[in-house]
Formats: structure tokens, C-alpha cells, sequence
């Protein structure tokens, strides 16, 4: 399991943490084992993070040629960035997502004056969300591995 509090220390190092918040795609079974694995992973996920008071936020899964996508949780992340924003929450958002989808969140954030950290990997960075937010880290597997616990 992902060892999530220390991994937000790194990211927040002398600031306050408001809220985190896990954006997921909810996992719904339909008799098969594999979504079955994958509704039990979830709900042991989703343990963990109330564990830890780790907020999540559900969209919904959907099968598209045989393989799952994420539905909705490019919406729920941009609406709490404009809430966040708008309702004046707090000074810095830190977006560990590379969806694009969140650009027009992230610009309006920034006009309003909020500082917003993009975290992506490097090996695959998105290029327009390194352009557009205030700061960006890009991790690499090693940088990963002392917050996977085995």
C-alpha cells in the first residue's frame, strides 16, 4: 500500500495541509473475476485512505474495447479546484494528475491568485500542464519507491 502521509510531507514541506483528496473511477462488479479483484482492491484502498483521512471523490469506470476508463473524475477534481478557489480555501493546490482536461480550472485558479504545483512523472510529463501551473514536479519510479510499503 501507498504510504500517502509521508508522501504528502514531502509535498508540502512546511505548509499546512487543508485537505487531500483521492479522485478515483468507481469500481462496479459484473460477475467476473477481474472486476471482482478490482472491487476488492478498491474497497481495501478506500479503507486506507479513510484511515489516514484521505477525502475521496468518486466517478465512475467505464469499458470501452475491453479495458477500463475513468468517467467523471477530470469533473470532480476541476469543481473542487474552483471551489477551492472561489471560496478562497487556500493559497496553494497541488494537482498529482496529468489531465489536461484541467487546464481551464488551473488558469482560473491562477488568476484568482492561487499558487497550483502540478506533480506528474517524468516519463511521461504533461508539457501544457508544466506550462501552465505555478510550479511542477516530475518523479520518477525511484522517487516513488520509500512511500511503497510491501
Amino acid at each position: 500500500m501507498f504510504n500517502f502521509v509521508s508522501f504528502f510531507k514531502v509535498l508540502l514541506g512546511r505548509r499546512k495541509l487543508i485537505e487531500s483528496v483521492y479522485y478515483v473511477g468507481k469500481v462496479r462488479t459484473d460477475g467476473t473475476e477481474k472486476t471482482q479483484r478490482l472491487f476488492n482492491n478498491q474497497r481495501k484502498l478506500f479503507s486506507h485512505l479513510k484511515k489516514y483521512k484521505i477525502r475521496y471523490s468518486l466517478g465512475y469506470l467505464m469499458k470501452t474495447k475491453g479495458r477500463f476508463h475513468e468517467k467523471g473524475v477530470d469533473v470532480n477534481i476541476a469543481v473542487d479546484i474552483l471551489v477551492a478557489t472561489y471560496e478562497n480555501l487556500c493559497d496553494h493546490i497541488i494537482l498529482v494528475s496529468s489531465d489536461t482536461d484541467l487546464l481551464p480550472a488551473i488558469k482560473k485558479a491562477k488568476e484568482k491568485s492561487k499558487t497550483v504545483e502540478y506533480v506528474g512523472f517524468s516519463h511521461q510529463p504533461s508539457i501544457a500542464l508544466v506550462a501552465n501551473c505555478s510550479k511542477s514536479w516530475l518523479l520518477t519510479k525511484e522517487d516513488l519507491l520509500p512511500f511503497i510499503k510491501k
